[in-house]
């Protein structure tokens, strides 16, 4: 039995895909409904699977897209134009009413919200055409499709020893949504080698950026970024330290956040949690309270921390303020507010970003700045200031 897969984000297709396959089904795939329509009429499926939010075709804008011209247009195409009983499922985190009805009048079999489990879209198929064509393996539990699809950078330079853990492999197995972008900045030790063995078998989920000299952070994220804005698929972007002193859980609160939300950035915030540590060492605390007082100062916000690694945001932001190298190899965040404001205005600027607390959040092994780096921000903050006056 062939099943037709109409998306245009590839994270979903290639999970959709690998699961009906280890199902005994055959899969044909399609990136957009006029695409979809045509490869429905050449193969004549048993079943079509299509995401409700994607383009007619490829030059289809976003802010061109209506009902009549997103995933319901391959089922009004089956159900009313050919007239045909072809079962029609529609995956999709919309949960407007007017827009579920509308599908079940077009004749739509099924409507799925995500997020989903791989589990239940398999059974689902199976409720509606049968079992596939062979024995089927099992489908693993706990994979979930998102309801967006997120790029995540993550800068390396000398991380040979943390990226040998598992976390990685565990969080792309389950969370079949994200993208993690390894950007190894000019390593010299074995991260590059670790970074390829850890691609193996998840190519689909894990991309390496390499860079042969030593950027900085700034520019490793910056390239990262740029690097994953080139693909459509994506619905936000946001980086994350490959200590992982953010972790998964607290990142995918981030995306919830953005999601739900008209905000353009939400940044992690370790400042609600971590008083109580960082007052250990009290001369540190001292000078981290002055550096945030001198940010908060320069970027004209009431901002805790916008030196959390932890942050996501929507493409635009990326395409306007990461297209030149920042000035500084550490303070990217600030330059990034800067140049916000340089481009959408002060107050309109303060509406886009949002500070969110981090439940969790560990001083990993050498993480920390030296009282030297600290002095030198101080430095450094004046140069951005006296640059984006």
């Amino acid at each position: 039995m062939k099943i037709l897969i109409v998306d245009d984000q590839e994270l979903v297709v290639l999970s959709l895909e690998k699961c009906l396959l280890d199902l005994g089904y055959q899969v044909i795939t399609a990136k957009n409904v006029s695409d979809g329509i045509q490869k429905y009429d050449l193969n004549a499926p048993s079943l079509v699977i299509a995401d409700i939010n994607m383009p007619f075709s490829e030059d289809t804008h976003a802010e061109e897209m209506t009902n009549e011209n997103n995933g319901l247009a391959i089922a009004k195409h089956i159900k009313v134009t050919k007239g045909h009983t072809t079962p029609v499922m529609i995956l999709s985190g919309n949960t407007d009413e007017e827009t579920i009805v509308k599908g079940f009048d077009i004749g739509v079999d099924d409507y799925m919200k995500k997020p989903l489990s791989l589990s239940e879209i398999g059974a689902r198929v199976k409720r509606l055409i049968g079992s596939g064509e062979k024995l089927s393996n099992e489908t693993k539990k706990n994979q979930i499709i998102q309801n967006d699809c997120i790029g995540v950078v993550i800068p390396c330079y000398n991380e040979e020893l943390r990226l040998l853990d598992d976390e990685f492999k565990t969080f792309i197995n389950s969370n079949l949504g994200y993208h993690l972008c390894f950007v190894n900045d000019g390593s010299t030790d074995k991260t590059l080698e670790v970074l390829e063995k850890l691609r193996v078998g998840n190519e689909d989920h894990i991309s390496i950026y390499d860079c042969e000299k030593n950027g900085g952070k700034a520019e490793a994220v910056r390239l990262g970024m740029l690097h994953l804005a080139k693909q459509n698929q994506f619905d936000y972007l946001g980086f994350l330290d490959a200590d992982l002193s953010t972790d998964f859980a607290d990142f995918h609160d981030l995306v919830t956040t953005i999601s739900g939300s008209n905000f353009k950035i939400v940044s992690g915030s370790r400042m609600a949690r971590m008083g109580a540590d960082i007052t250990k060492e009290s001369a540190r605390a001292i000078i981290s309270k002055m550096i945030n007082f001198i940010i908060r100062k320069t970027i004209g916000m009431e901002f805790n921390d916008t030196q959390c690694g932890a942050k996501i945001m929507s493409k635009d932001v990326i395409e306007k303020t990461f297209q030149t190298k920042f000035l500084t190899k550490w303070l990217f965040d600030v330059e990034i507010f800067m140049r916000m404001k340089k481009i959408y205005g002060d107050e309109e600027t303060k509406k886009m970003v949002c500070e969110q607390p981090l439940k969790r959040w560990i001083h990993a092994d050498g993480s920390k700045l030296s009282f030297k780096d600290s002095l030198k921000i101080v430095f450094q903050i004046g140069q951005i200031a006296i640059s984006y006056r």
